[in-house]
């Protein structure tokens, strides 16, 4: 091998190891190069890639076109921020941060990084859940002692107004009653958001927890539905509380298959486990940072979320179900970010996924009986 070719080689490796996707674009528009994050972004290899124009890869009008054009007439780099390069080939929705630089040596030719906003943008949002999860834990904290016991006299009350009269008042006075239990159960769900205790964790097998909540959703709400399983069977075990995690997972199955319906002949589920390596996190509590690798998804082929309800989707009291409490996500929210998780949710029509990455557990891992974690 002479210099020269290895000089190449070390450069190819060089770019294949970015994680960012890194295009060549010659001055006819075409491209000339790329690395593997691109092959990856742009779902075809490069030997495809360079059978096609820039133009015919990304949205018609796409600013990234007219920032090379930029380039090529200033001779100088130039950034963007936070563009969408979502076409129904990588993904509908792919918002990046662009980086284009000239090429000295080849006139017209330049250089394309892009750098992707998606995970950034869904760990601020996840902070925000957080955020909107410990709200509700004090307004829980508030309502269990100032409206539980008004609520238990005004019942008793009703209940001894009841007795003494007629069967057109005592119509009334079972209105109060039931209304006022109504709020206690609403308050009851509430206080769950209350409990600061910290959450006794092991090593869990998320496929076993996962074929629970199937087999209870099949035998009740979900029985008219079609389950689909894609699982990574060499998945490690999940660090969780194992009841909580049925909690979370019960609750989006159970969401997907009301989003379904009752009267979809073809309704389905689709629950699937991944290694998704490379998102950390900051544990709640701690300065810690740990990896999130394990990635959860519940799919369903319902009508979808509409655009203007998405971003407050885990905020309490957000629902679209008219008897709903809009309590049910933000429950997921509050366990998955005890967990030091993420959970996010991709929304379009026959085809809504809420995605959760959870830490796995690791050999070092103690739970809180002095057992190593295997």
């Amino acid at each position: 091998m002479t210099l020269a070719a290895a000089g190449l080689d070390i450069q190819d490796s060089i770019l294949n190891a970015l994680p960012h996707p890194v295009i060549g674009v010659s001055a006819s528009g075409m491209i000339v190069d790329g690395n593997s994050a691109a092959e990856a972004f742009f779902q075809a290899s490069i030997s495809v890639l360079r059978r096609h124009a820039l133009r015919d890869l990304v949205p018609f009008g796409s600013p990234l076109l007219a920032l090379i054009e930029q380039v090529r007439d200033r001779h100088a780099a130039v950034n963007e921020y936070k563009v969408d390069l979502g076409t129904p080939r990588n993904g509908h929705e792919r918002v990046v941060d662009i980086y284009v630089a000239p090429v000295p040596e080849r006139a017209g030719e330049v250089v394309v990084m892009l750098q992707e906003r998606t995970i950034a943008d869904k760990m601020d949002r996840q902070l925000t859940h957080r955020g909107a999860a410990r709200s509700v834990t004090a307004l829980a904290s508030m309502l269990a002692h100032e409206i539980k016991n008004p609520l238990s006299g005004i019942r008793g009350a009703a209940q001894l107004l009841e007795a003494s009269v007629d069967d057109q008042d005592r119509t009334l006075t079972r209105l109060i009653c039931d209304e006022a239990d109504r709020i206690v159960k609403l308050v009851d769900r509430m206080e769950v958001f209350s409990d600061e205790r910290p959450v006794e964790r092991e090593p869990v097998n998320i496929h076993v927890v996962l074929e629970h909540v199937k087999k209870l959703s099949q035998s009740g709400f979900g029985r008219h539905i079609r389950f689909v399983e894609e699982y990574d069977p060499s998945l490690p075990p999940v660090f969780g509380n194992r009841d909580q995690l049925i909690q979370v997972f019960l609750n989006l199955v159970k969401n997907a298959a009301e989003a379904i319906g009752d009267h979809a002949a073809d309704g389905e589920i689709m629950l699937t486990t991944a290694f998704r390596p490379g998102v950390r996190l900051t544990m709640p509590g701690t300065t810690s940072r740990v990896g999130l690798p394990l990635e959860v998804c519940v799919r369903d082929n319902g009508p979808g979320v509409p655009d203007d309800l998405l971003p407050h989707l885990f905020d309490p009291f957000v629902t679209t179900k008219s008897s709903g409490s809009g309590l049910g996500l933000a429950l997921v929210a509050k366990i998955v970010g005890d967990h030091g998780g993420i959970v996010e949710c991709d929304s379009q029509p026959r085809r809504t996924s809420f995605r959760i990455l959870l830490p796995m557990a690791r050999v070092s891992q103690v739970d809180a009986n002095g057992r190593k974690a295997l």
